[in-house]
């Protein structure tokens, strides 16, 4: 009896053992078999139904990697030290004609959204049309409105090359009173000076050969030379003096210009510096408007020049074209010091 019910009890224990651990032991299916769970995974890898934050988060991510990668294979491709000079091209070959149509056509175009002389003209007729008199002053202003006002009749007038210069950025450049209007003058000037560096920069870099942005001596001589038909008190000088007097006036910007004598000189610098304005102060026509003494003070004048050249041709006892230190020491009467002439 006791091994029946000692049987029966421990199958009646396994029975209950077995209906108890039924449940616990049976597996629960993996979820890449469900079928709803593989559409969700599925959904969400889209990017659909994501919120914008969400979208810009995975874009930033794969932005990110594209960087990531892109820095790696940057890095191993970098065995040596990259290269930062570039032979120029060869005179006469496809890349040096190319490059010099490109350059041609890129200043032929920037010269066409210059203002002309009449554009200029009309634009100081159209200022002094719509500006107002100051009663304090007697000078000739305009506030923001009359600006622009004036911007849209000049542009009727003149077209869209003139609108650059009516920005607010600039009407703020200028001094203005206590009704918040600025002269018209200072404005104008403002225009012309702006136009007329433009112009140079085109010219010059029109003789820029090899488009490094620098000038070689030849190339500034050239430069001036051009100018001298548009300079009033320049147009009547003697033909024959023409060469010396670019070469002189070239060594004057090179000078200032080119410091560490590497025989070429910035066109930026050029454009900036004192030698060209003193130079584009010849544009004065009217004998009335330059004295005497003004035109003795200008280092470019044609007085001045032919001064200079009297002064090397009577110090060049050889006439070799050079002064050697014992012709310098005869400068000024010899009030050159030995040091300044061993410098030079």
């Amino acid at each position: 009896m006791s091994t029946a019910s000692g049987d029966g009890a421990d199958a009646g224990g396994d029975g209950a053992s077995s209906a108890v651990t039924a449940p616990a032991g049976r597996r629960i299916p993996p979820a890449s078999s469900m079928p709803w769970v593989r559409n969700l995974r599925r959904f969400v890898g889209t990017g659909a139904g994501l919120g914008s934050e969400a979208l810009m988060e995975l874009e930033t991510k794969r932005i990110l990697l594209e960087i990531f990668k892109e820095r790696q294979r940057k890095s191993a491709e970098a065995g040596s030290i990259p290269s930062f000079y570039k032979k120029k091209p060869e005179e006469g070959s496809i890349s040096s004609r190319v490059q010099r149509l490109a350059k041609y056509r890129f200043l032929k175009k920037q010269s066409e959204l210059l203002l002309n002389a009449d554009d200029l003209d009309a634009m100081w007729v159209c200022l002094r049309e719509n500006c107002v008199i100051d009663d304090a002053t007697g000078a000739e202003k305009m506030n923001y409105e009359d600006f622009c006002h004036i911007a849209t009749v000049c542009t009727e007038q003149i077209g869209q090359k003139c609108k650059r210069f009516f920005s607010p950025s600039n009407f703020m450049k200028f001094e203005k009173d206590d009704s918040g209007r600025i002269a018209i003058l200072p404005f104008y000037l403002y225009v012309m000076r702006t136009v007329s560096l433009t112009q140079a920069r085109i010219d010059m870099s029109e003789l820029d050969e090899d488009s490094d942005g620098f000038l070689q001596p030849h190339e500034m001589e050239a430069y001036i030379r051009g100018l001298i038909p548009n300079l009033a008190q320049l147009r009547d000088m003697p033909t024959q003096f023409v060469q010396m007097y670019c070469r002189i006036a070239a060594r004057k910007f090179f000078f200032f210009c080119d410091p560490h004598r590497r025989g070429k000189a910035c066109i930026k610098k050029v454009l900036l510096s004192n030698c060209l304005q003193e130079l584009m102060e010849l544009h004065q026509e009217s004998e009335e408007e330059v004295t005497d003494t003004e035109q003795a003070e200008n280092w470019f004048s044609l007085t001045s020049a032919q001064r200079i050249c009297d002064m090397f041709l009577a110090l060049d006892k050889d006439q070799n074209g050079t002064l050697s230190k014992q012709e310098l020491k005869e400068y000024a009467d010899g009030t050159l010091t030995e040091i300044f002439i061993e410098r030079g």
